[in-house]
């Protein structure tokens, strides 16, 4: 497909993650109090075979989506996904841009956002929410400290 006019680019499907396979390893490290950096590249996409072989397959998963599942499957409270913004916007780029606050996936379900950048983070934060009834939050990496102290980001929540 052509890249936004700088040549063009290969592209693969991108499926839903459907399980993280290293889930007991993860929660295993994390319960024993390790810092695991997991599921940032999405991961290596493989189908299981009849026989039970893991199979590579051509796809990309993505990172917000993988983050999510493997953050539910670890019973986690809280979901972060940092980004170079401080959170969701309704109008963005223009003068009336505004970002959201505390928001439902309900509010953000009839949003209109790019698939290769804000898209993803909101379903991932959205499926999260409404998966465990916990809370996901989407802002600004340099923000950590304020969004895990519920002072910053974009707050997604079922209630």
């Amino acid at each position: 497909m052509e890249d936004a006019g700088r040549g063009w680019r290969r592209t693969v499907a991108s499926p839903r993650p459907l399980r993280i396979l290293e889930n007991e390893t993860i929660r295993g490290l994390v319960d024993a109090g390790s810092v695991v950096v997991a599921a940032g590249g999405g991961g290596i996409p493989v189908a299981v075979q009849p026989d039970g072989r893991l199979v590579g397959v051509e796809a990309v998963i993505d990172k917000d989506l993988a983050s999510a599942l493997l953050a539910e499957q670890l019973d986690a409270e809280l979901l972060v996904i940092a980004t170079d913004v401080d959170g969701v916007y309704t109008d963005w780029g223009t003068s009336h841009q505004t970002r959201l606050g505390q928001v439902t996936p309900d509010e953000l379900a009839g949003m209109d956002l790019p698939v290769g950048s804000m898209g993803p983070k909101v379903q991932a934060a959205c499926d999260f929410a409404r998966n465990t009834g916990h809370e996901a939050v989407i802002g600004s990496l340099v923000d950590i400290a304020k969004i895990v102290d519920g002072k910053a980001g974009t707050r997604v929540r079922t209630h």
